[in-house]
């Protein structure tokens, strides 16, 4: 398989998402009352995981989500206090040597606010890594990312099957899929496993491990 194009997924693949919704549910002056003493394990028995996620939203408690989720895309200091995993640099400066493209594709509910946030974020690595964002579409049925992967093909001349988009939701390996890219699944602690159709696909717990899997099972040339 000749891969030359990565696609990053942003939160939960190169920044720590789980980081920020801790944080803003901890010690937002609206949820704190409640979750102040939460412990960093009980998050996804707050926010349950969906089937079709695989991994944590604010979307997914059970009484407060569509409440919650709009409270943290209008927070700034919450919604942008999402560090880098470790080695995130090193590891795209790494491939970029190597002669890979790469972007990054965040779905967000502000396209301009997040493409602020990606730059400064990633402000070591934007000489050369492609920013992407896509507006959110309907909640569980956003077909976006697979649009937008396709769109960029077109807009950059790249081939979908010398692609692959690093991603952790599970929806979004179908995205990839469907628009003829290759997909790898980001785990952490709170996703869960795939399903069995497409327990095919690989996984790997960081961006090291990722780099590891690139460099043993495809080719560049």
């Amino acid at each position: 398989m000749k891969i030359k194009n990565i696609f990053w997924d942003v939160d939960g693949v190169l920044a720590n998402l789980n980081y920020a919704y801790y944080n803003f549910l901890t010690k937002h002056p609206k949820y704190a009352p409640q979750y102040k003493d939460m412990k960093w394990e009980d998050l996804d028995k707050v926010l349950p995981i969906v089937p079709e996620y695989g991994a944590l939203e604010l979307k997914t408690h059970p009484t407060q989500g569509k409440e919650m989720d709009l409270d943290f895309c209008h927070s700034l200091e919450f919604f942008t206090n999402r560090p880098l995993y470790p080695n995130v640099i090193e590891v795209l400066k790494e491939l970029h040597e190597k002669g890979y493209r790469q972007f990054t594709l965040s779905a967000t509910f502000d396209v301009e606010t997040k493409k602020k946030f990606l730059h400064k974020l990633l402000a070591e690595v934007t000489d050369f890594l492609t920013i992407e964002c896509v507006q959110h579409g309907k909640f569980m049925h956003d077909s976006a990312k697979e649009d937008m992967l396709k769109q960029c093909f077109e807009k950059y001349g790249i081939k979908a099957e010398e692609t692959v988009l690093v991603d952790d939701r599970i929806y979004n390996q179908y995205a990839t899929i469907n628009a003829g890219a290759h997909p790898v699944r980001m785990r952490c602690e709170f996703t869960t496993d795939l399903p069995e159709n497409l327990a095919w696909i690989p996984e790997v717990k960081d961006v090291v491990e990722f780099r590891d899997w690139l460099y043993k099972n495809t080719t560049f040339e």
